[in-house]
């Protein structure tokens, strides 16, 4: 959890295109014990659209997901790196 009881810190573990959509960043962020993680989707509109990506972000639980069995190790694993390797607001 964050200083707020209202959402919990999730760091990013992947980044992908989406298979749907032409020009759709899917950027997923997972919980430092895998259990569960959060997307978002970004479209690439254009050049001059710049929209820093952070290696974390605050998500209300609400909108979290539960991870599937076989993604949550490599998702536990990625997001304790990044808590290690990053500040929050870094860029990534």
């Amino acid at each position: 959890m964050t200083d707020s009881d209202d959402t919990v810190r999730v760091w990013l573990v992947e980044r992908t295109y989406s298979d749907d959509e032409q020009n759709v960043v899917v950027l997923t962020y997972a919980t430092p014990d895998g259990e569960q993680y959060f997307r978002k989707e970004r479209s690439l509109t254009s050049f001059s659209d710049v929209r820093d990506t952070t290696a974390a972000v605050d998500a209300a639980p609400e909108n979290l997901g539960t991870t599937a069995p076989d993604d949550r190790e490599a998702y536990a694993a990625e997001a304790r790196r990044m808590a290690a390797e990053h500040d929050p607001g870094d860029v990534i």
